[in-house]
C-alpha cells in the first residue's frame, strides 16, 4: 500500500513525460500534439510502449531527430534514466537503444 502523497513510478514517468512534451515545444519548437493526446487517453507508459515499439520511429521523433534534439525523445527518457528502466522489459530498452543509435545518438556508457 503506497503513503498518501507518495507517487508511483508511474506517476513520476507520467510528470516525465509531460515535461519532455512541454521542453519540445519550448525549446524546439515542436508541438507533438498527437502525443499528448496519447498521454492523456493511456497514460506515460503505454504510450512509451506503443511508440518503443513501432516499426517505424513516430513522425514526432523525426521531428525532433530534424531539430538536433533526440534527447527529448522518449527513447532517449527511457534509456537514460536507470530509474525508469524497470518499467520496461529488457526487449523494450534495446530497441529505444538500437533506435537512438541507429539515428547517431550517443547513448552514455553506463546504459548500453
Amino acid at each position: 500500500m503506497r503513503r498518501p502523497g507518495v507517487k508511483s513510478d508511474h506517476e513520476r514517468f507520467d510528470q516525465a513525460m509531460f515535461r519532455i512534451y512541454e521542453t519540445a515545444k519550448s525549446e524546439a519548437g515542436y508541438t507533438a500534439s498527437v502525443f499528448l493526446g496519447m498521454l492523456g487517453r493511456q497514460g506515460g507508459v503505454l504510450t512509451a510502449k506503443q511508440l518503443i515499439n513501432g516499426t517505424k520511429p513516430s513522425d514526432g521523433y523525426t521531428a525532433l531527430f530534424e531539430r538536433g534534439r533526440l534527447d527529448l525523445t522518449v527513447e532517449a527518457l527511457v534509456v537514460e534514466n536507470e530509474k525508469w528502466h524497470s518499467l520496461f522489459s529488457a526487449a523494450e530498452l534495446a530497441l529505444a537503444k538500437k533506435r537512438l543509435r541507429d539515428y547517431g545518438y550517443q547513448v552514455p556508457a553506463k546504459n548500453i
